[in-house]
């Protein structure tokens, strides 16, 4: 099988990668090519890809609406020399502005909603574009869908467990990872750190958006210490390294998730969760069972506190039931022939 992957063109692809689509496309990159098809990604030129990169430029400095429009039309560009070039048999589809790139009519495309359905336009939920078919990666994403809207079933986000197997003594430190903006709101981790009197390590990237600048600068800044240190982006590697001798994870989240694959990561390292019930949240998190649901620092807070209760294995056990990285990508791939023995024109319910 032919796959061409389309990532979001302002983030790179990588197993390093901060958001949660790239490291889906990096996985299902690796994947294919692993499983002898073949895999050709148009991403970011810096991207980290296991198959064949059709690159696109790099955008330095303030990311604002030009930076934006300049790189959907390269990669539009990019897709449509990729699809002549090499005649995929599907185009898949991750970044949030998918609608603006869309390849010609003609292949066989499937998008993969990553974000809220709120977040995206109302015509990218109904496009006009022949052979186009959408998914979401969780139950409550999927169940969130406006009346009209055609979805197929939804795929879970899977995350990959080998690398998690390692037993390590627990710290006293807790940590909180991801993109440092304000729908994340991982201020408030800082603040229940501080309320629980334990250290913490902030993991993430602040990317050259104006408004995530801004909410680093006035709302993390200030809470930081000697004991709440912002540590900025970490790879896989090191990632995992904290997440398997954390107390337990902080994931304050406002946005409606759609999934967490740092949730996901640190159950495999037996690591309880502390999050607010946003979205997908509670598919991953079981209340007293492998992290605590809370609604505000205070909260979290008492959780940090009570995590020692929560038995770390029952939380790895939880993961290899439920997050197997294998079992996401053969559901790709399903769905991949599914679509392609729909027939021109068909759509898969």
């Amino acid at each position: 099988m032919r796959v061409l992957s389309v990532a979001y063109p302002l983030a790179p692809v990588g197993p390093d990668a901060v958001g949660g689509a790239e490291q889906v496309l990096s996985s299902l990159d690796k994947a294919l090519v692993d499983g002898g098809h073949e895999s050709i990604v148009v991403a970011r030129e810096d991207s980290l890809i296991y198959g064949r990169l059709v690159p696109v430029t790099r955008r330095h400095g303030v990311l604002d609406d030009a930076a934006k429009a300049s790189a959907q039309d390269e990669c539009k560009e990019r897709i449509d020399w990729a699809v002549e070039m090499y005649r995929p048999d599907v185009v898949h589809m991750h970044g949030v502005d998918f609608f603006k790139y869309f390849p010609e009519p003609g292949v066989d495309v499937l998008v993969t909603l990553h974000l809220p359905l709120s977040w995206y336009p109302t015509d990218a939920l109904h496009p006009a574009r022949p052979r186009t078919y959408l998914h979401c990666v969780s139950w409550s994403q999927h169940l969130s869908a406006p009346a009209g809207v055609r979805l197929m079933d939804q795929i879970s986000n899977g995350v990959a467990l080998e690398a998690s197997s390692s037993v390590v003594s627990k710290g006293r430190f807790v940590v909180a990872l991801g993109r440092i903006c304000p729908e994340k709101n991982l201020h408030v981790a800082l603040e229940a750190a501080r309320l629980a009197d334990v250290p913490l390590f902030l993991g993430g990237q602040v990317f050259a958006f104006p408004e995530h600048r801004r909410y680093f600068e006035q709302e993390i800044a200030p809470r930081l210490d000697s004991r709440r240190r912002f540590i900025g982006a970490v790879g896989f590697a090191r990632k995992q390294r904290l997440l398997s001798a954390a107390r337990c994870l902080l994931l304050p989240t406002l946005a409606p998730e759609t999934s967490s694959l740092v949730a996901m990561e640190a159950l495999a390292c037996g690591t309880p969760v502390v999050a607010f019930p946003s979205g997908a949240i509670p598919e991953i998190v079981e209340h007293g069972r492998t992290g605590f649901l809370v609604r505000s620092a205070e909260e979290m807070a008492d959780a940090i506190r009570r995590v020692g209760a929560l038995d770390p294995e029952e939380c790895r056990r939880v993961a290899r039931a439920r997050f197997s990285l294998p079992r996401m990508v053969e559901s790709y791939l399903s769905a991949y022939r599914q679509i392609q023995s729909a027939g021109r024109g068909a759509y898969v319910a």
